[in-house]
Order: structure tokens, then sequence, then C-alpha cells
């Protein structure tokens, strides 16, 4: 008999309005992300400023709304000041953080016109690593201020007139971590994020602020970090990050499946440490999150470490994870999950953008093309409109060695237009390796699904390149014309889904 899950939907239970931000992603000065990544001057398909058309475009298709930059670990010892200006005077510098000379290039006005020309919203982060309060606030004056002030016309002198009207703003990056360059305690770093903070907001009211969590949920200082850190910035800040990679380790095909299990708990965890904090302040305000770092990396089992890198002298071909119809399964139901916590991640980075652990991969003078991953988040992307739906999921579970209990099925389901019609962006899991009818429940809603996506799941190991990209996608991503419905009735409609697969479906609904 085949596996049975029920899903319970009605547009009057809404979790939350899905901001485009959250299908943003990340390019940091490391390996390959922006040398024969975005900028390639001598490419056949170069723009006049030096950037990959053929980039540009993939970019586009995947449905990117934002872009973090220049870091990641990068950030931590950049001097953003040696970066802007005429390109002949800057020096290139060691990158202590992935033991590369960095050309300086590309730095924040390169990359800030990029993002504009393509309509892409910038989200900067400042160092407070090696640097401080000074530099950040001075960096935002550069990108933000008008003509009569120092870095605002240093900016103008450098050729920009008009201001870039950067919103988004991170307080540093990871300082939780040993690797970072300038690492802090919680209480050094709340400390140093609250003055840096407040210094930016001083130059531009109207920005926003992420500051630093914890880099993962296995850290030791989880939670203590979060409540400490808070606790100095809670009425500065808008934000609060998270980061989180999943991989499969020793075989462990069951629990790597049940990785956005991991995700959500990260995220309850999370909103209750910023809740706790709130709650001791006697605060009305709420912290939302910034996951600005998530993705598949192989990060235990196929990084050495950035400690045992060389020292690179050209773009360095590192972190370049090729990526599985399995890994994109995963991805698909990371992103279901954070759908479903549209309530509280209005902010997410799939990291990275380009060739660094990416859904868009390159060749330097060849072509570019896209992973796996790419078809999830460019589906999710394009179908998830509007208001996330506070669905209900009735499913069995299994046991994982990782996660312990996870559902078999997982799903998210969207709602775009009127209170009483809309079209819907219908996102299903099967975590397991049978087929199961899924039953979706929609009383009082005439509902009617058409095409979409399906990505399922191979037993094959990755191989970088253009072809392998292409025989997943030929064989693991189908263009569905019609939704795989087996039955409807009054209020309610079965799906059937392959096994270990993830289906996007679009559709529409009225009140019945």
């Amino acid at each position: 008999m085949t596996p049975h899950a029920t899903v319970l939907l009605h547009p009057d239970f809404r979790t939350g309005a899905i901001d485009r931000r959250l299908f943003g992603s990340f390019v940091e000065h490391l390996g390959r992300a922006v040398y024969t990544g975005i900028y390639e001057p001598e490419h056949a398909t170069a723009d006049e400023h030096g950037f990959r058309r053929d980039v540009a475009d993939l970019t586009h298709e995947l449905g990117v709304t934002m872009v973090r930059y220049p870091g990641g670990n990068f950030v931590s010892n950049y001097v953003w000041e040696d970066g802007v200006g005429p390109v002949e005077d800057r020096k290139p510098f060691i990158d202590l953080a992935w033991r590369t000379v960095e050309p300086n290039l590309v730095g924040t006005d390169e990359f800030l016109q990029w993002a504009e020309r393509e309509g892409i919203e910038p989200m900067m982060a400042v160092n407070l690593g090696t640097r401080g309060v000074a530099a950040a606030a001075a960096l935002v004056e550069y990108c933000n201020g008008v003509a009569g002030s120092r870095w605002a016309d240093l900016r103008i002198a450098n050729g920009r007139e008009e201001p870039y009207g950067v919103t988004l703003w991170c307080l540093g990056n990871e300082m939780d971590g040993p690797w970072q360059i300038g690492h802090k305690d919680a209480h050094e770093y709340g400390k140093l994020a609250a003055e840096a903070g407040k210094a930016m907001k001083l130059v531009d009211p109207s920005i926003e602020l992420v500051v630093c969590g914890s880099s993962s949920m296995q850290m030791e200082t989880f939670g203590e970090w979060e409540q400490t850190v808070l606790s100095y910035t809670y009425d500065l800040v808008d934000h609060i990050s998270m980061h989180a990679y999943y991989e499969e380790l020793d075989g462990d095909r069951a629990s790597f499946l049940g990785s956005a299990t991991g995700m959500d708990r990260f995220i309850r965890r999370v909103v209750a440490s910023a809740d706790a904090v709130g709650a001791r302040k006697r605060s009305d305000k709420r912290i939302t999150i910034s996951f600005d770092e998530w993705n598949v990396w192989y990060l235990e089992s196929r990084f050495p470490g950035e400690t045992n890198l060389p020292l690179q002298h050209q773009p360095a071909r590192i972190i370049e994870d090729v990526y599985s119809g399995l890994d994109a399964v995963v991805v698909g139901d990371l992103l279901v999950t954070l759908l479903n916590h549209a309530d509280r991640v209005p902010v997410a980075c799939l990291a990275q953008l380009v060739n660094v652990i990416a859904p868009i991969m390159t060749e330097p003078g060849g072509e570019a093309w896209k992973q796996p991953t790419f078809h999830p988040f460019a589906a999710t992307a394009r179908l998830a409109q509007g208001d996330a739906l506070d669905v209900r999921v009735q499913a069995p579970t299994l046991t994982t060695r990782r996660h312990g209990d996870v559902p078999t099925v997982t799903a998210a389901v969207t709602w775009a237009g009127e209170p009483d019609a809309g079209e819907l962006g219908v996102f299903l899991v099967n975590r397991t390796a049978e087929p199961v009818e899924v039953e979706l429940r929609h009383p009082g809603v005439a509902l009617t699904l058409g095409g979409g996506v399906q990505v399922t799941a191979d037993h094959e190991p990755a191989v970088h390149g253009p072809a392998h990209a292409a025989k997943v996608e030929a064989e693991h991503v189908t263009t569905l014309d019609a939704a795989p419905v087996t039955a409807t009735t009054t209020g309610t409609t079965t799906v059937r889904l392959a096994p270990e697969s993830w289906t996007a479906l679009a559709g529409t609904a009225t009140l019945a």
C-alpha cells in the first residue's frame, strides 16, 4: 500500500508575507566567486565593465533578488578604502581568510554598480574583525552620503555622483568563530556591534542592521551567544544572522534528506533566544532573522580547512563542490523550511552565487552552466509569491541518526492575490525511497493544480562539468505540464510524489 500523508490548507491561516529578499545569494572574495565568476574582462560575454553577461543572465534566471558582499570571512581583514578609486592605483594584498592574493580589481563601486545594473539589491558587510566603528560609519557615508562630506565627496571624486542607497548592512561576519580574523567573545562583539551600529545609523538612520548570531547550532556558545549579543544590541538592530550548511556524512542518506528538520529546529531556537531577550527588556520589538548563509556544503568531507590552504596568487579553485540530484532535493526542502518561517525570516542568502558551493559554475574563458541545485531555487523564487500559508502536515516519521525523528513529507504553500481568490505555489517533499500519496485538504476552497517542476534524487556521485550537470537535469529534473493528481473530491486533491523528490506546482484557488 502506498504511504499516505495529508496537508491541510486554507487562506484564512497565514504565516506571513514572503519578503523577496528571501531569495538572496552571496558573492565573497573567495576562490573564483568574483574573478572568473561574476567578473572576467577577457571573456567573450563580458560587458564594458568586465562583468560576465552569461553569469548575469543565469543569475536572473535563478531569481536572485539580493546579493551579500564582500564576505564572509574575507570581510574581517578587508580595508574597503583600498578597493575604491582608480584600479591602477590599487595594491594587491594577502587575504588572510582564504590565503589568496587579492588583486583588488573589484571593490565597493564595481560591485554596487554591477548590482544596480542588474536590478539586484546589495547587502553590504562591514569589517568588525580587524577594524571598527570609524571604518564602518565611513563606508555607510561613502555608499549613502550626499555631497559635502568627506567620504561622500570621495565617492563623487571616484565617478559616482548619486548615493547608492544601500539599505541592509551586516555588522561583521561569524564573530563567534575562532577561525575569524579578529574573533571576539560575545561581550566584546556585542559592545563593538552596538557602537558601530549606532554610528552607522547616525550617518543614515534609514538602514537596517544585521547582528552576528552563532556560526552554527553546533557552536559551544550557541544560545548564550545570541542572548549576550542581543542584550547589547536589541534596541538597535533589526535582524540576527544565522548560518547553516548540510551534507551527507558516512553514507547517512536518511539524515541528509532530513536536513531541513535541523534547519527548522535551528530557526525555532534562535527565535526563542531573541524573544527571551525582548521579554526581559519588556520590549514589543521583534527581532527577525537574516539567514544569510545556507546551502549544501561538503565541509567536513571535502574541505581541508582554511589553515591547510597554500598561498595562492591566482583565483583558486577551492570549495567548488559539485552537486547531485540528491543535493538538489535537499536544497528544495531547505527552501520549504524558509517559506514556512516567512514571518521571522525575511532575508536569506544561498551561499554562494558562482563557483563556490554555487548553483552556477563557470570555466575561465569558457561556458557557464547550471548545477542541479539551480532548479529548485529558481522554481521556488518564481512560484512563491504573496503570503506563506500556515499549513498543517500529518505524515509518518522516520528515525535518523543526526536529527532524530523527522516527518517523511514536508510542505509549504503560498497564496498571492485577493483574500477570496489567489494563485498558489505548492511545494512538496518526499524524503522516503517509496512513492507517497499526499492528500491536500482544502475545505471551502476550490483548488486547481497546474504544472510545475519535479526534482528526484539520484544515486550517482556528482562530477564536475557541464556534461554531468546536463545529465542530471535530463534524468532528474522534470518540467511538469500537469500536476501528478491521482484523485479529486470536494475539498481534497491527492498528489502522487516520486521517491526522494521535491515537487513545485502552480495552482489557482477560490473560496467556494
